[in-house]
């Protein structure tokens, strides 16, 4: 199997399986020097984890990382920097019957179309804990742009999990707490911030776990502090490669960049003299304009349902624990991007 990395400049190439004995990732492209924050990985991959609370999958790992190569002294060397996550909570019994009978809504058939030969205990490289990896190269990203960009910030949280949803004055508002510090979308349990329907989603999700049912939702993605000029104009522009690292997420269903599908409505000469700017999303031409980027990312629900759902251990909603995945993903696009404009000129 091949395309197991992403990026150009920062490189991460994933590896491992779901009930494997370890996952883990090898990132290249990290410059020599850059203070290496153990505690940000640890931290980052408690925020991703299964067991956290009553309404995300019941599986127990410990996600502790163990760095194998690449630091030296608290500092990166610019060699590959190795780190694994080992596998201490699974229970492949549970998935015996997958072996013969593929699950609705999952790729299990093609899979074993496509190669013939497939682990298929918890989903086996296909399985939502693949995402370990992102989370690690995430860390790692984000400790390369304390040093490069030490402003720019990534902010992501639950606009819409099933049919709770912010308006858009409600949007406006989370953002503005987030880089205030006023909050932290952590301090929810759906990572949706605003506490009355924070709590609305709760019950919902809670009920949905005993009956074996599942929701989808939209994320806003929020990247402040950007710097102008991050992206490739013809190929590779960065609202492409945004685009193409959160659509790499499973289950996600859809990417929408500023106004999205809003400006098929608009009419020219009135969206284009707009003042704040924010229909564009931060991103003209493909390049950052160091206005905040803004993005909106479609989950579908989970594909375990019913009786399969109640038998094992899954997440009722996948929105939630993606938060931190897509945050990665964007941490390393944006490192990607701003390593690769080094180059551009003298």
């Amino acid at each position: 199997m091949s395309a197991n990395s992403f990026g150009s400049r920062f490189r991460i190439t994933s590896f491992g399986e779901s009930h494997g004995v370890a996952l883990g990732a090898i990132v290249e492209g990290c410059p020599a020097g850059v203070t290496f924050d153990m505690s940000l990985i640890t931290s980052e991959l408690a925020r991703r984890r299964p067991g956290q609370n009553g309404i995300v999958s019941g599986r127990n790992e410990e996600d502790a990382p163990e760095v194998l190569s690449g630091v030296f002294e608290g500092k990166t060397l610019g060699t590959p920097i190795a780190v694994i996550v080992r596998n201490k909570d699974a229970r492949s019994e549970d998935y015996k019957e997958i072996a013969f009978s593929p699950r609705a809504g999952h790729a299990d058939d093609l899979w074993r179309s496509k190669f013939g030969h497939s682990d298929h205990r918890g989903g086996g490289r296909s399985s939502g804990r693949e995402t370990v990896a992102r989370v690690i190269g995430g860390a790692i990203a984000q400790m390369v742009l304390r040093e490069a960009a030490p402003s720019l910030r990534v902010f992501a949280f639950a606009s819409q999990i099933g049919p709770v949803k912010l308006d858009d004055a409600e949007v406006l508002e989370v953002e503005k707490r987030l880089v205030g510090r006023e909050i932290a979308v952590d301090q929810f349990s759906s990572r949706f911030p605003h506490v009355v329907k924070n709590a609305e989603i709760e019950e919902m999700l809670l009920k949905a776990k005993a009956e074996g049912r599942s929701y989808g939702g939209e994320v806003q993605v929020f990247i402040a502090n950007s710097p102008m000029g991050l992206g490739q104009p013809v190929f590779h522009k960065l609202k492409s490669d945004l685009a193409a690292a959160f659509m790499s997420v499973g289950a996600t269903a859809g990417v929408e960049l500023g106004d999205g599908r809003e400006v098929m409505e608009a009419e020219g000469s009135e969206f284009h003299r707009q003042t704040d700017q924010r229909q564009y999303g931060g991103i003209r031409g493909g390049i950052s304009t160091g206005e905040p980027i803004l993005l909106r990312v479609f989950f579908k629900p989970t594909a375990t349902v019913l009786d399969v759902a109640k038998k094992g251990r899954h997440d009722p909603c996948i929105v939630i624990r993606a938060i931190p995945v897509l945050e990665s993903m964007a941490w390393m696009v944006m490192a990607d991007h701003l390593l690769w404009a080094r180059q551009d000129r003298i």
